[in-house]
């Protein structure tokens, strides 16, 4: 089963349908036990990265999740979520991540627009199994006003150009995240969630 956690997140529900659409079945819970049964595991998130990250600590997610990550079950952290897997974020200050990758959550440059919101190209880097199916520079949809610094090049599936060339997917052996929504992405977004799934072993078929 698929196993979306619910840390009181704003887009928990798209993120639901998005996988139910694909005839998954999905367990949304911020229940410690079920979160270290699941078979899948889906971290999104929408808002300010201290404000989550205060969520999980008061529901004391954090090394289940961490956890999870090094014990090679597959994950999928969407936008807040690909942000969270990181050390620290300058958002409002500084704020300690999860740490499972290293590297900083940066702010856009003053002198780009922010948030940066609506469809930009997936620039694929690496050929990893989200992308199976999907021609490169496809179109996705954003809204962030912040972006990930891994520090390990090799982490990163996928730059976005806005100003500049930014990281906007990572792929690490079970561990997958990506900045944009794949849930309003239409038909790239839901070729990715159920490339997901198919990796994961949820789903049968290739991509």
């Amino acid at each position: 089963m698929l196993t979306i956690v619910d840390y009181g997140v704003g887009n928990l529900r798209s993120v639901y349908m998005g996988f139910r659409r694909l005839g998954l079945e999905v367990h949304v819970t911020s229940d410690l036990a079920e979160i270290r049964r699941a078979e899948a595991l889906v971290l999104p998130g929408v808002g300010a990265f201290g404000d989550s990250m205060a969520r999980i600590h008061a529901l004391r997610l954090e090394g289940t999740l961490v956890a999870s990550v090094r014990e090679g079950k597959p994950f999928l952290g969407i936008c807040i979520g690909l942000q969270l897997l990181f050390e620290v974020s300058e958002e409002m200050g500084e704020h300690q991540g999860l740490g499972i990758l290293a590297g900083r959550v940066r702010r856009f440059p003053d002198n780009l627009t922010v948030p940066h919101m609506g469809w930009n190209q997936i620039h694929q880097r690496r050929d990893v199994p989200l992308w199976r199916g999907l021609p490169d520079d496809s179109y996705a949809y954003f809204v962030h006003s912040y972006y990930v610094d891994p520090e390990d090049p090799s982490v990163i599936a996928a730059t976005t150009d806005y100003g500049f060339d930014y990281t906007s997917a990572i792929a690490q052996g079970n561990l997958y995240a990506i900045q944009f929504h794949p849930e309003k992405s239409q038909d790239v977004g839901e070729r990715i969630l159920r490339n997901f799934a198919i990796e994961a072993g949820l789903l049968e078929g290739s991509s």
